[in-house]
């Protein structure tokens, strides 16, 4: 079975030259600019990353600028992409940079494995694109691919099965191509053997190479590990309005959307008057409130059922001690990160968050 693999490299590059997606951090593929990318496109679909990516390099165009980036701005950057800690790690790792090698990311495997938030497959990523260097770049993508190809029905969920995955790309990758290469099995994997649907084996530049086309075996491969069910969690999330401004906190500095802004919202589904009485204890004076309508947001781990409502309150003022932040809607559209999980009630103060945000201005 390993000859197969050893015979996949000119064909695979060969379909790259030819159907390489034009992707914007394709064009000059500096090292921080596959690091960028590839931080990005954990988690996200790449059409979905394309705009903010672009906004992102606009903004803070290399190591220094992000090491340098206050917090609540560098997470207005990300807002809309999810996994916050990912652009926490990144600013970490460019501090790091900044103190330890110059400002440039380094040249070398194993030192990039040692930033924060950079693992073996990024570090693969950015040594093989960026500088060149033959290291493998294994995802989810490149699992799927050698696993079919093999018909390997090992669990691609092991850290075992994607080191030995690793070993065998590291022995078959072409030196003079290695960036090239890693992505042309990644692409391969995203737009042909793809991860959700049936695989398009008839466009495919390995498919007489492929062990389970041969054995009928595509749609049962890669093998993993069932997820375990996730928890949910029931949510009432309020509107609080006094005048023009509404009320916003910021969450706790860690855990689940660490050190961002969120409207307020308490545990479980409560009536009307149940969060009548909560404001009042919060010494709030409401005058009028309105059920909105349910909502659903989910996590990797957690689901929220939400609730909704809006409600109407006195002048507070500056009001302090509940520990809301009231603010004119406008403001949160350039100052305080929201996460997409309020999106549709933030839609009740034409609050856009993320990707959204910009629809009007382009």
């Amino acid at each position: 079975m390993e000859e197969r693999l050893e015979r996949i490299a000119d064909p695979l590059l060969q379909w790259f030259d030819e159907n390489a997606r034009v992707l914007p951090w394709r064009d000059q593929p500096t090292p921080y600019r596959v690091w960028v990318s590839e931080i990005m496109l954990q988690q996200t679909r790449v059409e979905a990353v394309k705009p903010f990516y672009s906004r992102f390099m606009e903004a803070l165009p290399d190591v220094r600028s992000l090491a340098e980036c206050e917090e609540d701005r560098l997470l207005k950057l990300w807002e809309g992409l999810g996994y916050y800690n990912r652009v926490r790690n990144m600013k970490e790792a460019a501090q790091t940079i900044l103190d330890h090698y110059g400002g440039q990311l380094p040249k070398d495997y194993e030192a990039l494995q040692s930033l924060k938030g950079i693992g073996s497959y990024t570090a693969g990523a950015i040594a093989s694109i960026a500088y060149g260097i033959a290291v493998p770049a294994v995802d989810g993508n490149v699992l799927r691919v050698i696993s079919r190809i093999l018909a390997s029905e090992e669990d691609v969920l092991k850290s075992s099965v994607k080191k030995k995955m690793e070993e065998r790309i590291l022995r078959i990758i072409p030196r003079d191509r290695a960036g090239a290469f890693n992505q042309a099995l990644m692409e391969l994997g995203a737009v042909v053997c793809v991860p959700n649907g049936m695989a398009k084996c008839e466009q495919c530049p390995l498919r007489t190479l492929c062990l389970a086309r041969e054995r009928d075996m595509v749609m049962e491969l890669p093998r993993k590990t069932p997820k375990k069910k996730r928890r949910v969690e029931d949510k009432t999330v309020l509107i609080l309005k006094d005048g023009e401004r509404a009320a916003i906190r910021k969450r706790p500095g860690r855990g689940l959307l660490a050190g961002l802004y969120e409207l307020p919202n308490l545990e479980g589904h409560l009536t009307a008057e149940e969060v009548l009485r909560y404001l009042k204890a919060q010494k709030l004076s409401p005058v009028r409130i309105q059920r909105l309508g349910e909502a659903k947001h989910i996590f990797s781990h957690v689901e929220w059922r939400m609730i909704g409502y809006a409600v109407l309150l006195e002048d507070q003022g500056e009001t302090a001690d509940t520990g809301y932040l009231f603010v004119e809607p406008k403001d949160t559209q350039e100052k305080y990160p929201i996460p997409a999980a309020f999106e549709a009630y933030a839609n009740y103060l034409q609050i856009r968050l993320g990707q959204e945000k910009y629809k009007t201005q382009e």
